[in-house]
């Protein structure tokens, strides 16, 4: 990959998006992730105005020290930088005083965790709309079109998505060549909707490097037939994604109304 090229075509993409928008900047959500570090640091380098917003809810300790290891970074080498912190952990504990958990454990640990995501989209559209910002998404190919790996209207609701055509590697690759922290760079990748330290990984059974490949063997049409031991497993496990989030990936049904019934 042409990092260079590739870093200059997103900026650009997002500086002439935003200028045909008619806004004034960019806001995102950063958790010490590297998607939302390397989406960060891409937005930064438009010169237009653009706002880091924390919003921990009883977030992990390992991931609130890399934010801030990051808001560093980026606050020492943009001027154009701008980050709050929203401690939304009261919201969603009175959230969760008002709605019955009294259903399946592992069912109501799912909800509240997307209900996490869902309580950070409010907060971004809110400071978005104060300022006239457009609402950057961090997701990248893998998660967004592979495996559907995010909460719809959560951290799946945004008005643009810079590196949502970038394998998880190519990200790493980016935020290599940008210089984002090693602590960002060597950390399990993670969603952080859990309050613990648990990854991507564990949740979903497989590691970016074999869901690229299973991506890529799928994008060939290989069938699950074609593989034996762990290929097999990965494949299973990918295709299992795949399948129970297309309406993630889909747009949004609409029921078309016959012209003869109008």
């Amino acid at each position: 990959m042409q990092l260079e090229k590739v870093v200059n075509h997103i900026v650009n993409w997002l500086k002439d998006y935003a200028n045909k928008s008619g806004v004034n900047g960019f806001v995102i959500g950063v958790s010490g992730g590297i998607d939302s570090a390397v989406t960060s640091t891409l937005c930064a380098q438009t010169d237009l105005p653009v706002l880091c917003l924390e919003m921990p809810i009883h977030q992990a300790t390992s991931h609130v020290s890399r934010c801030q290891e990051h808001l560093l970074f980026l606050k020492h080498k943009y001027t154009n930088i701008s980050d709050c912190k929203i401690n939304l952990t009261p919201v969603f504990e009175a959230f969760k005083s008002e709605v019955s958990t009294n259903s399946d454990a592992v069912k109501v640990d799912m909800a509240l965790a997307n209900t996490r995501a869902r309580m950070r989209m409010l907060t971004l559209y809110y400071h978005a709309g104060i300022h006239n910002y457009l609402v950057a998404g961090t997701g990248n190919k893998v998660e967004d079109f592979g495996v559907g790996f995010y909460t719809k209207y959560g951290d799946g609701g945004v008005d643009l998505s810079p590196i949502a055509d970038l394998l998880k590697s190519e990200v790493y690759d980016i935020g290599s060549y940008l210089g984002v922290p090693d602590s960002i760079m060597k950390a399990p990748p993670s969603d952080g909707l859990f309050g613990d330290t648990r990854s991507d990984e564990d949740q979903i059974g497989a590691n970016y490097d074999e869901l690229e490949w299973a991506m890529k063997m799928d994008d060939l049409h290989k069938k699950i037939t074609d593989f034996s031991g762990r290929e097999r497993e990965v494949f299973q496990i990918f295709k299992n994604y795949n399948s129970k989030n297309q309406h993630k990936m889909m747009p949004i049904p609409v029921c078309k109304i016959p012209n003869d019934l109008k």
